[in-house]
């Protein structure tokens, strides 16, 4: 994931930062508790495509 692109990029709910977890290839808004995908090296930023951050589940 380029470092340029990864310090624009915003949660498009609530404009928060988000936290790259590179090992499992997703974005993470700790504000939402969203996860967002990154398929083939292109982060996919709709709600509908993100899933939940359970409640167990640490950043």
């Amino acid at each position: 994931m380029d470092a340029k692109l990864l310090d624009i990029l915003v949660c498009p709910l609530c404009k928060g930062p988000l936290l790259y977890r590179k090992s499992e290839n997703e974005l993470i808004c700790k504000a939402d508790r969203l996860v967002f995908p990154i398929k083939d090296g292109i982060p996919v930023m709709l709600e509908d495509e993100a899933r939940k951050l359970p409640p167990e589940e640490e950043v």
